[in-house]
């Protein structure tokens, strides 16, 4: 009598802890979002990933029925940011806005980082990619990025950059490395404002910059651009080719904007709200957006963003040490 007793309890308490688990797990993703989602910006105001975490906010917001706030924890790169999300919990009401600084390149950059870019969070989705381009002041005698590489194999070149360690600075340090250029002498400035200003003045010979920030100056003719990073032609830029067409076959270097949750978020969560911003990144009034800031739309799973994010971190952590990179 006691062991039936015992048994049927045992199932009971079974059957309590199976529905505790999944179920409800269920139900928390239909009823989600209960209080106000907080969407981390692991940098200033005005730059590019908080126009978009506020151009997606205002519309996810609306889509989970809930409200989604925005909040800048800037500092080292995202790091700052970053690490506060990495000890949220996990259950789909804090967000984070990182990039290829944050999620592939500081792990390499900091020695004591808070944080693990891979194991610390789980990838919501990708927002987009954004190429950079070569550029050089307009008359200079550089008409290709093959003009410029067979100059920099005979004589020492200048080369800006927005700092050290950031995406401008590793796009020229691996097309130094895949070109075996020693010669080429990193300048790194405050932002890309000043090092833009630089080049414009010829005080450097060429620097990577993105095509958001070097459209202007290409549009009035004041620099001129020698080659595109992405793997294909950008559309802002029909006629640049790209490194790969011209120079280096294979290379590519984008710089990318994605969100992530802190690690543990459930997949359920995590599905759901990889489809609402697809959605929203696939209206029209986002793709124009998107396009205005030079970025392309790639929507891909979590596990996808996951695959590429891994692949960045490898690829950034060997340039970083070819090149013996060390942080401000």
């Amino acid at each position: 009598m006691n062991t039936t007793r015992r048994s049927v309890l045992a199932s009971a308490a079974s059957l309590a802890a199976f529905g505790s688990a999944f179920p409800l797990r269920a139900l928390a993703a239909d009823a989600y979002p209960s209080k106000p989602i907080t969407y981390t910006v692991a940098f200033p105001p005005g730059g590019t990933s908080d126009i978009l975490a506020r151009l997606i906010a205002d519309k996810l917001g609306p889509a989970l029925k809930g409200t989604v706030i925005v909040e800048n924890k800037a500092g080292a790169g995202g790091s700052v940011g970053s690490e506060i999300v990495s000890h949220a919990a996990p259950d789909g009401y804090t967000l984070l806005g990182g990039t290829i600084s944050s999620h592939a390149i500081n792990v390499s950059l900091y020695p004591k980082l808070g944080y693990d870019p891979v194991k610390s969070f789980v990838p919501v989705t990708l927002i987009g990619t954004n190429p950079l381009v070569l550029l050089v002041k307009a008359d200079s005698p550089y008409k290709t990025a093959k003009d410029l590489a067979t100059a920099a194999k005979s004589k020492p070149l200048t080369a800006a950059s927005a700092g050290n360690g950031t995406s401008q600075h590793l796009a020229l340090e691996l097309f130094k490395y895949k070109l075996g250029l020693k010669d080429v002498v990193h300048v790194p400035y405050k932002g890309s404002g000043p090092a833009l200003q630089d080049t414009l003045a010829g005080q450097v010979d060429m620097m990577f910059d993105t095509t958001v920030a070097a459209a202007q100056f290409i549009e009035s003719g004041k620099l001129r651009a020698l080659a595109v990073t992405s793997a294909k032609r950008v559309s802002s830029l029909p006629d640049v080719p790209t490194i790969a067409e011209t120079v280096l076959p294979g290379f590519e270097v984008v710089s990318w904007q994605a969100i992530f949750a802190p690690a543990g978020t459930p997949k359920p969560l995590v599905d759901r709200l990889n489809g609402e911003i697809g959605k929203i990144l696939a209206t029209a009034d986002m793709q124009e957006r998107l396009t205005k800031l030079g970025m392309l739309s790639q929507p891909m799973t979590s596990d996808q963003v996951l695959a590429f994010q891994k692949s960045e971190v490898t690829k950034w952590a060997e340039v970083i040490k070819a090149a013996n990179i060390k942080v401000d």
